[in-house]
């Protein structure tokens, strides 16, 4: 009596489905639709950043001096202003006159 064997031929079919790694969103989220927004408005080159400017302001009409002197050739002073009346100045200019 002779047994025979079965002999089965397996097939492994791999399926390619990625998996979502961490918590599951929901698209339908405050959260969700206002970072949607946000990337269509990206696309679309309408995303305002930072604090907006007041037209009006003391700043801006700093900084439009500023870019007049600039167009016109003007040097700029950067940082702030020396008083040359002060005590530290004068002792400072008396040091570079003996030296």
């Amino acid at each position: 009596m002779s047994k025979k064997k079965e002999v089965s031929t397996v097939v492994n079919v791999e399926t390619n489905v990625a998996k979502a790694l961490g918590r599951p969103s929901n698209p339908d989220s405050a959260r969700q639709k206002k970072i949607t927004d946000r990337e269509t408005k990206r696309a679309a080159g309408e995303l305002k950043r930072g604090r907006p400017s007041v037209a009006g302001s003391k700043r801006q009409a700093t900084l439009a001096v500023r870019a007049e002197k600039v167009a016109n050739g003007g040097t700029l002073s950067k940082g702030r202003p020396v008083n040359v009346n002060s005590k530290r100045q004068q002792a400072l200019a008396a040091k570079t006159v003996i030296v």
